[in-house]
C-alpha cells in the first residue's frame, strides 16, 4: 500500500470490547493492518461461510488505497494534494469521493459556526501540532496571518464536480473527515460481499452494521478521558451507526502553568479554552461522526448541545470538573444519545 496518509491529530479514543467465541456454524473473519498513519481492523459475521478471506482483503486494501490516492495529504500525486499545489482560481475537477467528502465538510463548517475547517492547517502548524515545531507561542501578528490563509467558506467554493480556491494560498487538509470516509468506504466493500453483521475500525472511528458474534449489538468502549489511563468510562452497544471520538488530553503542552490543546478554534486562530475533554458521536455514518466528533469538541458542550439536540445526533461530551491537578469530571448526553443508550 502507499505511505500512509490523514495522520490524525486526534488520539484513538475508541475501542471495540473483546468479543466472545462465535456461535457453532458462522466464520468470524477478522483483518487488520495499517493505512492513514494509523492501524484498521474488521471483524464480521459470515453465517454462510462463503465468503474467502484472502479475497475480501484484497478487496479492503483496493478501497482504502483509492482513498489514499484521493485524500492523502502525504502523498503528493493525490487530488488533494494537487489541488493544494495550484494557484489558479478555475474549478479544479474531482471524483465524486471527494466531492462528497468536501460537501461533508461545508455542512459541517456551516453547522459548527465554522469551528470545523478543513482548512485549518497553518494555524495548527503554527501552535505546534503539525509541521513546525518551537518553544515560543505564536504572536498575534502571526496568528492573524495564519488566519488569513484559513476559513473554508472564504477560501474555497464546493460543488458536486469540482473545488475552486477563491484565494490562492488556501489548502485542505482531511485529518479530521477523511478518516472516517475510510471506514465507510470499507464498509461498503464488506456489504459488497454480502456481509451482514461486522465492525470496521480505523484508527478509533468506526461503522458497525448488525449484530456481533453473541448476538448483540457491537459492544464498544469510550475511554476515560486521562492522558495515562486508557481505562473505558463508558460501553455503549452500537449497530447500523459511525462512532467516533474526539479528545484533547493526548496532544497538548503547557507554558507558564496554562495548558494548550491541539483543538484549534478556526474562528480565533487559538486553543480552545473551555472545559471539555472529549465528545462522542454516533451517527449515520463513519465520516460524519468523524467530522461532528472534532466540531463539537471546538464548540465546547454548552453550545455542542443545542447543535446535537436540534440535529438529532446522539453524543456524549465529557468536562473536566474540579481544582486544577484533581480529577473529575462530568458527562452531559444528547437526547437521542440517551434514547439509543435506554
Amino acid at each position: 500500500m502507499p505511505n500512509p496518509i490523514l495522520l490524525s491529530r486526534r488520539s484513538l479514543l475508541v475501542m471495540p470490547i473483546a468479543l466472545a467465541a462465535c456461535k457453532k456454524g458462522w466464520d468470524v473473519l477478522e483483518l487488520s493492518g495499517l493505512t492513514m498513519g494509523t492501524s484498521y481492523s474488521i471483524v464480521a459475521v459470515d453465517h454462510s461461510r462463503s465468503v474467502d478471506k484472502a479475497e475480501l482483503a484484497r478487496a479492503v486494501d483496493a478501497s482504502l488505497i483509492r482513498v489514499n490516492t484521493q485524500m492523502s495529504n502525504w502523498d503528493a500525486t493525490s487530488e488533494i494534494s494537487r489541488f493544494n499545489a495550484s494557484t489558479g482560481a478555475e474549478p479544479f475537477a474531482v471524483s465524486p469521493e471527494l466531492a462528497e467528502v468536501m460537501l461533508a465538510a461545508q455542512e459541517v463548517n456551516t453547522e459548527s459556526d465554522g469551528r470545523f475547517d478543513v482548512t485549518v492547517g497553518p494555524l495548527i502548524d503554527l501552535w505546534g501540532f503539525g509541521a513546525r515545531t518551537g518553544s515560543d507561542l505564536p504572536s498575534d501578528a502571526q496568528i492573524a496571518d495564519a488566519l488569513a490563509c484559513c476559513g473554508q467558506s472564504q477560501t474555497l467554493r464546493v460543488s458536486d464536480r469540482s473545488l475552486q480556491k477563491t484565494r490562492p494560498e488556501a489548502e485542505v487538509y482531511l485529518s479530521a473527515i477523511g478518516k472516517g470516509f475510510g471506514v465507510d468506504q470499507v464498509a461498503r466493500t464488506l456489504a459488497d460481499f454480502g456481509l451482514t453483521d461486522y465492525m470496521v475500525e480505523i484508527g478509533g472511528d468506526l461503522y458497525t452494521a448488525g449484530r456481533n458474534p453473541d448476538g448483540q449489538p457491537w459492544q464498544i468502549g469510550i475511554e476515560s478521558p486521562e492522558a495515562f489511563d486508557r481505562g473505558v468510562m463508558q460501553v455503549v452497544g452500537v449497530s447500523g451507526l459511525g462512532m467516533a471520538t474526539s479528545g484533547d488530553y493526548r496532544n497538548f503542552f503547557e507554558r507558564d502553568g496554562k495548558r494548550y490543546s491541539h483543538i484549534i478554534d478556526a474562528t480565533t486562530g487559538r486553543p480552545v479554552t473551555h472545559h471539555t475533554a472529549s465528545v462522542t458521536v454516533l451517527t449515520e455514518n463513519a465520516m460524519m461522526a468523524d467530522a461532528w466528533a472534532t466540531a463539537l469538541l471546538a464548540v465546547g458542550t454548552k453550545r455542542g448541545l443545542e447543535i446535537a439536540n436540534d440535529r438529532e445526533m446522539a453524543v456524549l461530551f465529557v468536562d473536566r470538573s474540579g481544582e486544577a491537578g484533581q480529577i473529575g469530571h462530568v458527562t452531559e448526553a444528547s437526547e437521542r444519545f440517551k434514547a439509543l443508550q435506554a
